[in-house]
């Protein structure tokens, strides 16, 4: 039973009774155990995306549709017709408020990719001329800095981007400075509601409130300096030789949320001294305040943060509205500047909110359908019994962590808030930061290490992050012991 504990983990669930408190255990059902393979089915197409070329939204939407459909119709045979019906709106409002304040989010770091804030910085760093080494050290910092606001996947992006652009052939200080980046950026995530899903689900179910994350701080600090340490010495002790006039071009693909998709860059040259377009500044502030109105949304007028972040978007639309009709008025005006930056198209919010990576909400649709699903069958209390009362909560919440090394850590994450363990504010913090920074410990673990694979293809590879397993296994262990040392 223990073995089955375990691997019920592994494709968590929802255990949720129905308002009549009518309830069926379907783990030993024929109709639990096909939802188990059709759930691994679909999740191991989702792994294989990068293989198959097939969008990681798809098979978990068919796979929830399937397990819902199979509970619904065990419970109509046993005369219960509205107790799946009750289970599947639960897990539909779990999802909307998570898919609202994602859309929010996505938007406003669309909006500030169009108005080249990204691309500004890039093309700041590679005019100072950094050598390799304080180069290595300063994107590995800014990812620790950025993801907590920007996210890990956009923030290890825009750093890698740099690290291409000024390495060159030197794959030694690229593939390093990668695997910093990586572990940096899961690292920065994991003390912010808004740096990682994982996080953002535990701030949501109001577990942790907002400023309890950055508990977290020096233990994820710690998680990151330990491997940069290590890699510190191995990166060479070199000026890179580069061409002040040309930098790699704006990719051709939008930096996003996508969870697995490895982003695509051209190989083309585009001038070093990017501008930022107008309003890019007041986007940022804007991003700020909303941030700053959906924590006070939620701790001090106790509303769901999606609310406050839906706010934050009436701020942007109407900031894109005096941004649209002062277009031409302000083009006029200065024609030199318009044709320097590229601003040439009249801001357009509609078009941000198209550009949001639909195929990661949609995946995000799925695996909460499917967990729910999953757990409404009967496999959460068998999990958690294993897992948080034989093996106790610190070498649960360790596990979680290897866990989401090779398992995504959404999945992982939402079957521990769905089993909602009698755990202390420690314990969750700790889980939180294992589930966070776990990925980093293989390249495919995070959406940090697989987007950064693509991009640079053939130098940042599984093998050459696994290289480094130990030391950033080191990480994770130290950045375990610091928290249950300050935070215990």
């Amino acid at each position: 039973m223990p073995y089955l504990g375990l691997f019920a983990l592994l494709v968590p669930g929802l255990s949720l009774a129905s308002e009549s408190g009518q309830w069926i255990d379907l783990t030993a059902h024929t109709v639990g155990y096909a939802a188990l393979i059709i759930f691994v089915i679909a999740y191991l197409l989702v792994m294989a995306e990068e293989f198959l070329h097939l969008r990681k939204s798809k098979p978990v939407i068919i796979a929830a549709g399937l397990i819902w459909a199979l509970i619904a119709y065990v419970y109509s045979q046993n005369g219960l017709t509205h107790e799946a019906e009750t289970a599947v709106r639960h897990n539909f409002l779990e999802y909307t408020e998570l898919m609202l304040f994602l859309l929010v989010a996505m938007t406003y770091i669309n909006a500030m990719q169009e108005r080249q804030v990204f691309d500004a910085l890039r093309a700041w760093l590679i005019r100072k001329g950094f050598g390799l080494r304080a180069l290595f050290w300063m994107t590995g910092g800014l990812a620790f800095v950025i993801s907590p606001v920007a996210d890990n996947l956009t923030t290890a992006l825009l750093m890698c981007a740099v690290v291409m652009a000024v390495g060159g052939d030197n794959t030694r200080f690229v593939t390093l400075a990668c695997i910093n980046i990586v572990v940096a950026a899961n690292a920065g995530g994991a003390f912010s509601p808004f740096g990682d899903i994982t996080t953002l689900m535990v701030w949501q179910k109001g577990i942790i409130d907002f400023f309890g994350f950055f508990d977290l701080f020096i233990p994820a600090l710690v998680n990151f300096l330990i491997p940069a340490f290590f890699m510190h010495h191995a990166v060479p002790d070199i000026k890179p030789d580069i061409k002040p006039e040309t930098a790699p071009a704006k990719p051709t693909r939008r930096v996003s949320f996508s969870y697995h998709r490895a982003a695509e860059r051209e190989t083309e040259t585009a001038p070093v001294d990017i501008h930022m377009r107008r309003g890019a500044r007041r986007i940022i502030l804007l991003f700020l305040l909303t941030i700053a109105t959906a924590v006070a949304f939620h701790n001090f007028l106790h509303l769901p943060p999606v609310i406050g972040m839906l706010t934050g978007l009436g701020y942007l639309q109407f900031f894109g509205f005096y941004l649209r009709m002062s277009h031409h008025g302000w083009q006029k005006r200065n024609v030199e500047r318009a044709n320097l930056i590229g601003d040439i198209t009249p801001f357009d919010v509609f078009n941000k909110v198209a550009r949001a990576e639909w195929d990661t909400l949609l995946f995000f649709y799925g695996v909460v359908l499917c967990v729910g699903g999953l757990g409404f069958i009967g496999y959460l209390g068998m999990a958690s019994n294993v897992m948080y009362e034989q093996w106790g909560p610190i070498p649960a919440n360790v596990a979680i962590g290897l866990m989401s090394a090779v398992v995504d850590n959404i999945p992982v994450m939402f079957a521990v808030l769905t089993m909602n363990p009698d755990m202390d504010q420690t314990q969750w913090l700790l889980v939180t930061l294992t589930a966070g920074v776990g990925g980093s410990l293989l390249s495919i673990g995070s959406a940090a290490g697989v987007a950064l694979m693509g991009q640079a293809r053939g130098v940042y590879t599984f093998f050459a992050h696994l290289r480094w397993t130990p030391e950033i296994a080191l990480g994770y262990f130290a950045s375990i012991v610091v928290h249950l040392w300050l935070n215990g």
